[in-house]
């Protein structure tokens, strides 16, 4: 490589459009991870027909691949930063290239678990790193929010049009197709990585040895945070396993903390995470999934059940989110101009936890205020998901950019799962009987309302005091 390539290289790229194919292979990748669950969940009922599958097992299909993502995250953030993001990147999707050509062989669903167990490995080594590495590719950090935008919004497309696409390739073609499609996305991923993304530089990487028992921890403790939201909602708070999954996952974090701040090497430095940066985007992230997970649950369930729309229509009442977060895009630009990154996270968060107050307060008296509801949370989620993990990248240093990157993403999972478990709890312990039971009572209507009203405004405080704090922590921040 000529000096001059180099001086280009490490000065980057002064346009999206100079970088065109790096980002085209970076969103591939991101396109793949928000594609891959929505586009199969339509063939569960065929999947189960066919694999003669039982409902614990379908579950898993999906399941195992959010608990692997999950869970690994960290640990292959931690191995990208040692040994090279883009040599990360590639292997990973070669797993995926093949786990999915494996598709086309499965003939159980326990091979299918199997399978969607190495797409989840292969997401958690692929999904960070095209945060980290667009992240990566600019010095501005305008460039960076754009770039992160643009891929966000390739991810968002493909969570929009899963479910259609879905059932127009079932009505043609046998179910395996769906998973068939991340072979070209893989191999376009690849292209673009190795030709668009230059070799990791040395000195951006850092030499310290993997801190393996602070990987064990790490991932025991995600796993089990994932894994009992799952158990509440299915079995109820009077079975015994949600609650010892919680407990393990809380003393888990606690083993998990005290390691790493006695850890010669740790995996995830504390003092790393205290940074304003990163514990305010952490905060903001952290209470849009928490919001988010919820409102979408709370919605679902109130349109079907509540109001007896039929799954069709119910979709189409869910249009104003999925439009809000395509389109949303476009505004991203010109509102962190006007107010700032730091400005841009904490409006945009604040915008979350008032969508789910309108939702807790007005939701019963009809459509209307759901749609604002809906519109005001996927606004808030469209800026602060960009911004927000930025945020979190510009507060560490280059040699920690991937595991900040899978930081950002399993504060946004765990949340998740923490903001269905805490509704679907509070459903359990207000509702009497069979919620999916097709003839309520006047009382269980009012039951109903009742739950969910305090489960939106339960989960509006909790976000609420997560954004409090990130507005505390962001404007602790010299350069804010």
């Amino acid at each position: 490589m000529s000096s001059d390539q180099t001086t280009v290289i490490a000065a980057g790229p002064r346009s999206l459009r100079e970088a065109w194919v790096a980002l085209a292979g970076l969103s591939a990748v991101f396109l793949f991870e928000m594609l891959d669950n929505s586009i199969l969940n339509v063939a569960l009922p065929t999947i189960g027909r066919e694999l003669h599958a039982s409902t614990t097992a379908l579950q898993w299909v999906t399941g195992a691949y959010a608990v692997v993502f999950g869970g690994l995250m960290l640990a292959f953030g931690a191995i990208a930063d040692r040994f090279g993001r883009r040599r990360v990147m590639l292997v990973g999707l070669v797993l995926l290239g093949i786990a999915s050509l494996a598709t086309a062989f499965v003939g159980t669903v326990e091979q299918l678990i199997a399978v969607r167990v190495a797409m989840g490995v292969a997401a958690a080594m692929t999904t960070p790193g095209s945060m980290a590495l667009s992240f990566r590719l600019f010095e501005d950090d305008g460039l960076r929010v754009r770039a992160t935008t643009l891929i966000s919004t390739v991810g968002l497309v493909g969570l929009a049009v899963g479910p259609t696409a879905g059932g127009f390739v079932l009505a043609i073609a046998p179910w395996q197709v769906l998973l068939l499609i991340n072979v070209p996305i893989a191999v376009l991923a690849m292209i673009g990585v190795r030709r668009g993304v230059a070799a990791d530089v040395p000195d951006e990487l850092h030499r310290d040895p993997i801190d393996v028992a602070g990987a064990v921890l790490g991932t025991a403790t995600i796993v089990l945070a994932l894994v009992a939201p799952t158990l509440f909602v299915n079995e109820g708070t009077g079975s015994w396993s949600p609650w010892v999954f919680t407990g393990g996952a809380l003393g888990g974090a606690v083993l998990f903390y005290l390691r790493e701040r006695t850890a010669t090497y740790p995996l995830l430095d504390p003092k790393l995470v205290a940074h304003p940066l990163v514990s305010s985007g952490l905060a903001f992230k952290a209470a849009a999934g928490l919001a988010t997970a919820g409102l979408g649950y709370l919605v679902t369930l109130q349109l079907q059940l509540d109001w007896g729309w039929t799954p069709g229509l119910a979709a189409l009442g869910m249009l104003p989110q999925v439009v809000v977060l395509v389109a949303g895009g476009a505004l991203i630009r010109p509102f962190v101009e006007r107010v700032g990154l730091g400005g841009a996270a904490w409006i945009s968060a604040s915008a979350v936890v008032a969508g789910l107050a309108v939702y807790g307060v007005f939701s019963r008296h009809g459509y209307v205020w759901v749609a604002i509801a809906l519109v005001l949370v996927a606004a808030g989620m469209r800026v602060v998901g960009v911004v927000a993990g930025v945020n979190v990248l510009r507060g560490l240093p280059k040699n920690r950019t991937t595991i900040g990157a899978a930081l950002t993403d399993t504060a946004t999972e765990v949340t998740s799962g923490a903001g269905i478990a805490i509704t679907g709890t509070i459903l359990a312990t207000i509702f009497a009987g069979t919620i999916t039971s097709p003839n309520w009572t006047a009382h269980q209507t009012t039951q109903f309302h009742t739950a969910t009203t305090t489960a939106a405004l339960t989960l509006t405080a909790l976000a609420a005091a997560l954004v409090l704090y990130g507005i505390l922590r962001i404007h602790r921040t010299p350069t804010n």
